[in-house]
């Protein structure tokens, strides 16, 4: 079993129009409506694969209760259990306008309700608590923080995990990643920007190298269209995607990390989980919405996938 956590969840609204126009009125042809935030989205993938996930993080108001409902009615919802924790507040909505015209997505994303030091503190609790479960095998921390919550979360949470004995992905970015970063996670999956944010260098290997230093043990960097660059103790690998899928690239990055995580799990090596999270993470690009796959292209795409090692320069 894996647990993800995502303390900023979301109700993922996607509306699909003829064209995008700035200062223009749109007339919204499809309207499709899915439980999200990235722990949630990467739950929703695992299901998918096969896994059993355990959700937590926090969830308020009607669009919490519309987060809830819709992840516990998707095809693969009898694999994920919700142990959210229900705040005051509601959980904010994201949306994403998919311009038909040109295959582009616009995202606009909510900041999130405010969490109180109680309701912080109740999710310690639950988090202590599913630590302890029965076969649990890995734990992600995934997506923003949302006001209220400890800027060193992240880096709290890595600390209990490890000390569980479990290992940890953690995917966020700026101060919560630098400070988690120090907690010495398994392996972070930052973009190619936010490890540039972070570290003060654009080019990929040397800021990886770089997020090791501050105490990763392994990175996995997403280099958009170009794929996943992962760097470890054994070596350093890059792998791409064989043709260029357009849609809508919401969610990508969560299924690489789905793709990560089940690799780990099965005991996959290295090149297997590359392939399968770059295979992954194309395939959503294809899919109408984020948490979500193609399964076709994922089956016609994991075979064509490439894992080249690199040298392994310092």
């Amino acid at each position: 079993m894996i647990l993800t956590v995502t303390l900023n969840t979301a109700l993922d609204l996607t509306y699909g129009v003829p064209r995008l126009e700035v200062h223009g009125s749109h007339r919204v042809r499809e309207v499709t409506q899915r439980p999200g935030g990235k722990g949630v989205n990467v739950a929703r993938v695992l299901a998918a694969l096969g896994h059993e996930v355990t959700v937590t993080g926090f969830t308020g108001g009607s669009s919490g209760e519309a987060l809830r409902a819709g992840l516990a009615a998707t095809a693969d919802g009898g694999r994920v259990t919700d142990a959210f924790v229900t705040v005051a507040g509601d959980t904010r909505r994201t949306v994403a306008v998919v311009d038909a015209s040109t295959g582009d997505t616009t995202q606009f994303n909510e900041p999130g309700p405010h969490i109180g030091a109680a309701e912080w503190a109740a999710f310690g609790d639950t988090f202590t608590a599913l630590l302890r479960t029965p076969g649990l095998r890995a734990v992600a921390l995934c997506g923003s923080l949302p006001p209220g919550v400890p800027v060193g979360a992240y880096a709290q949470l890595v600390r209990e995990a490890r000390a569980s004995d479990l290992p940890v992905l953690l995917d966020t970015s700026g101060e919560p990643l630098r400070r988690g970063l120090a907690a010495r996670p398994c392996l972070v999956k930052p973009n190619a920007r936010e490890l540039a944010g972070i570290t003060g260098t654009t080019e990929p290997l040397r800021a990886a190298r770089g997020a090791q230093r501050r105490g990763a043990r392994e990175v996995a960097a997403s280099l958009g269209s170009e794929g996943l660059l992962v760097v470890t103790r054994d070596g350093v690998w890059h792998a791409a995607p064989p043709e260029r899928v357009p849609g809508n690239p919401t969610g990508a990055g969560d299924s690489a990390v789905a793709g990560l995580l089940s690799g780990l799990v099965e005991g996959l090596p290295w090149p297997q989980r590359i392939a399968r999270a770059v295979a992954l993470s194309a395939a959503t690009v294809g899919a109408p919405v984020a948490g979500e796959f193609s399964a076709g292209a994922y089956a016609d795409l994991l075979p064509k996938v490439r894992v080249t090692q690199q040298p392994a320069a310092r």
